[in-house]
């Protein structure tokens, strides 16, 4: 019978990479913009296209239902998000950047960037290529077991 390792288990280097990379970004977040990484991923996806409802905002971030809900209101007490009634669904609103929102994103945008350079400076073009190609077939693999 194999012996689990978990060193050797790749999901769970994955998530502890994951965390690390996670963790990096959430503590420059934090402290220049006073932004959650739930926060900043509303923003972001947010600011690629306006006029999102959390439901479609969850599935765009594969956050929970709860997650998006309190980063959403933490965002429209800050003035950062505005929320609408949406006119195809009145159970929903749709959510879209205020104007300080957009200033936000506009700072944190290259900022986030210039993190992701630091993070993988010591890749080739090549083997981020060959990462992100990983990364679409492992999402996918997963997707599939996933019973939803």
């Amino acid at each position: 019978m194999p012996t689990l390792k978990l060193d050797d288990f790749l999901p769970y280097r994955l998530s502890v990479a994951s965390n690390r990379v996670s963790s990096a970004i959430a503590t420059a977040y934090q402290a220049l913009f006073g932004l959650k990484i739930p926060e900043w991923r509303l923003i972001a996806v947010i600011a690629e296209g306006e006029g999102m409802t959390q439901q479609a905002l969850g599935a765009a971030t594969q956050m929970d239902k709860v997650t998006v809900s309190r980063a959403a209101i933490a965002l429209v007490e800050r003035g950062l998000i505005a929320r609408r009634p949406n006119p195809d669904d009145q159970r929903s609103h749709l959510l879209s950047l205020t104007a300080a929102g957009q200033d936000l994103y506009e700072s944190v945008a290259p900022k986030a960037l210039e993190l992701e350079a630091r993070i993988f400076a010591g890749f080739g073009e090549k083997e981020l290529t060959a990462f992100r190609a990983v990364l679409d077939r492992l999402e996918a693999s997963a997707a599939a077991l996933d019973p939803e």
